[in-house]
């Protein structure tokens, strides 16, 4: 019998420019290659646009706008949430009674409708959103920014506590997200499904020597932005290291605080292979955090196919043991020291292979579709 499944995505998951779309985009051609007949609902906004690219992995795909300002506020549904708030997805949905999986928090209004009772529904959790949005607050230099993640943040944690008993099952990324749910929460439903990643992602490190160190994500992100701050201001201030940040939409303040330095570069927008060629080449993977919820998906690009990686405790957290493949430092100072000690030094195979072997285990798409197929339909996938 043919397996029919609808996917809301947040976003429109491709092209791939950052991480948080690696485990949307990966998850279709993972869970078609077992027979899976994707119906995609994708929320545009922003530059997002059309991508026939979706076509390849999905039976049908269709495109919803998001909605934006004043019209998508509500007194008491998080704003991620109220504007994804859509009645032709919801309508769509109705036709049939195909299993639901919806890409994060933000795609769950519909767990509110009676219409959808009897259904079974999936939520993906990236985060716990209410945890992510006041790591935010405290990132954010901007007053109104600071408002609107602390009113966030505290609808979000009401919101997904009344999440729980209205989705058949959820599936978090981490394992601090999972023990979460379970203990503040007292979800019963909650599995860990790690994230979906590039089939090109084999651990093919380069060994020898880079020479320089690099910082990268999404730099239009609050947090993000303050990690790259932060290196800039109390870890390579005082040296002549060369430091790369690249990532997308980097602020003016932060491209001004890079040029500052003579020997740091800015790499604003950079293409997916640009990024991967800068990420394979560097001597060390320099990752400092200020968020303790998720996985870093960063982190594991690093690891897959980058040479040494610096993390702290907040870029490690949850990733079930990853810190064994890192260099853990938490201070400026410490991470200082780490780069001073690493930087002559040169990536061995042996760290290659150590990486292989606990990588290779923890993240394997197949592995997970397998288990997803047999969490929603209840049988093994033949």
């Amino acid at each position: 019998m043919e397996k029919h499944l609808h996917i809301i995505s947040l976003t429109v998951p491709y092209p791939v420019m950052y991480g948080g779309v690696f485990d949307l985009f990966y998850k279709l051609s993972a869970l078609q290659s077992q027979g899976i007949h994707i119906h995609l609902h994708c929320f545009k906004y922003g530059d997002n646009s059309v991508q026939d690219e979706l076509n390849k992995y999905c039976h049908s795909v269709q495109y919803y706008e998001r909605e934006s300002g004043h019209k998508a506020f509500s007194p008491n549904i998080p704003y991620i949430v109220a504007s994804r708030k859509n009645e032709i997805l919801f309508n769509n949905l109705l036709k049939d009674d195909y299993p639901i999986l919806m890409e994060g928090v933000h795609c769950t209004y519909l767990l509110n409708d009676a219409r959808f009772e009897k259904r079974k529904k999936f939520v993906r959790l990236h985060n716990v959103e209410y945890q992510y949005y006041h790591y935010l607050s405290q990132s954010s230099n901007s007053i109104l920014k600071k408002i609107y993640y602390k009113r966030e943040s505290s609808l979000l944690k009401e919101y997904e506590q009344s999440l729980v008993s209205k989705a058949t099952a959820f599936w978090g990324v981490s394992n601090n997200d999972v023990q979460t749910y379970r203990e503040e929460f007292h979800c019963t439903t909650i599995d860990l499904l790690p994230p979906y990643l590039p089939t090109s992602w084999q651990v093919k490190c380069l060994p020898g020597k880079g020479n320089y160190c690099l910082y990268h994500g999404d730099l239009s992100v609050d947090v993000n932005e303050k990690a790259a701050t932060w290196l800039l201001e109390e870890v390579f201030s005082n040296t002549s290291l060369p430091l790369v940040i690249a990532g997308k939409n980097p602020s003016s303040k932060l491209q001004r605080l890079a040029h500052s330095n003579p020997n740091t570069c800015i790499v604003a927008n950079p293409s997916e292979k640009e990024m991967q060629d800068m990420i394979m080449r560097a001597h060390i993977n320099i990752l400092p955090s200020f968020s303790y919820s998720g996985i870093k998906l960063k982190l594991l690009n690093a690891l897959f196919n980058g040479r040494f990686c610096i993390a702290n405790a907040a870029t490690v957290a949850g990733s079930g043991g990853l810190e064994e493949l890192c260099c853990m430092a938490d201070t400026a100072k410490e991470m200082r020291d780490e780069i001073a000690v690493h930087f002559n030094r040169n990536f061995e195979e042996g760290e290659i292979d150590k990486r292989r072997k606990i990588l290779l285990r923890k993240f394997n798409n197949e592995a997970n579709a397998k288990q997803q197929v047999k969490w929603i339909w209840g049988e093994e996938n033949h």
